[in-house]
């Protein structure tokens, strides 16, 4: 039964598609079945693993609105993961979703059937607390949070779980944050070093021992249509997501 884990965060520039991106393809690399469902209008994770998003046929608007079979939707990478692709049409379905009495339950029902077929199934949020993210929070098992270890970020982070608990008692009583991620870190930055020393102390566990860190070849991945895994597979930021993918692993006694 797979494990749905919501890639979310209302602020934006945190690293939320490049860790849904390469999380899943590190995921994958350990053997894992891993759907990846773009919910951002901006189609960011459908270009990150190479899916012409202004050439589909079918879309994560489609999947919402009318609710064709999901297999007619996903389309298989080159990266090796499955993806549910998602362009600009992803705003009209907002819209569209604001009329309808199960709005905020479209995605949760239209992912049970991959439940039994992937091992993880991970969602790239748009950057903001919309119906898109409803529909995210309501369809997952667990919230994934990446945030900049900058000042701004304890900031969003208490509105963010806020939003979670509002969530987990009036909509998904399972819901739950999986872990909060560490990225974009640079070591050589005092006030990072500070701010990541603050999500320790007030976090703790909750906090993943892993720390994605600026990196080049992260950023550049995304242009040539490619995970990091599979665009550098040496580089630091590819090492990073591999480590997060055996820590992931082990939280939920996978490895």
């Amino acid at each position: 039964m797979a494990i749905i884990l919501a890639v979310a965060n209302q602020k934006g520039g945190v690293g939320k598609t490049t860790t849904s991106v390469n999380l899943a393809t590190a995921l994958f690399d350990e053997g894992q079945r891993v759907l990846l469902v773009d919910m951002d209008p901006q189609g960011n994770a459908t270009t990150g693993v190479g899916v012409d998003k202004d050439g589909l046929e079918l879309s994560c608007c489609d999947l919402l609105l009318s609710q064709p079979p999901l297999a007619d939707v996903v389309v298989k990478t080159e990266a090796g993961i499955d993806i549910v692709p998602a362009n600009s049409d992803l705003t009209a379905a907002e819209v569209g979703l604001m009329e309808d009495s199960l709005r905020e339950k479209r995605l949760d029902a239209a992912l049970q059937e991959a439940r039994a077929r992937y091992d993880y199934i991970l969602i790239d949020c748009p950057p903001s607390l919309n119906m898109l993210t409803l529909n995210a929070m309501v369809a997952a098992d667990r919230v994934l949070v990446p945030l900049q270890t900058e000042y701004y970020a304890l900031e969003g982070l208490s509105s963010l779980l806020q939003t979670i608990d509002q969530i987990r008692i009036s909509r998904n009583s399972q819901l739950e944050v999986d872990g909060l991620l560490r990225t974009m870190h640079d070591t050589r930055n005092r006030l990072g070093s500070d701010v990541s020393a603050q999500l320790l102390e007030h976090f703790g566990d909750k906090v993943y021992r892993t720390v994605i860190p600026r990196n080049v070849r992260l950023a550049e991945a995304p242009s040539h249509g490619m995970p990091v895994m599979r665009y550098d597979r040496s580089s630091r930021g590819a090492a990073a997501y591999s480590v997060l993918a055996g820590e992931i692993l082990r939280r939920h006694g996978k490895n």
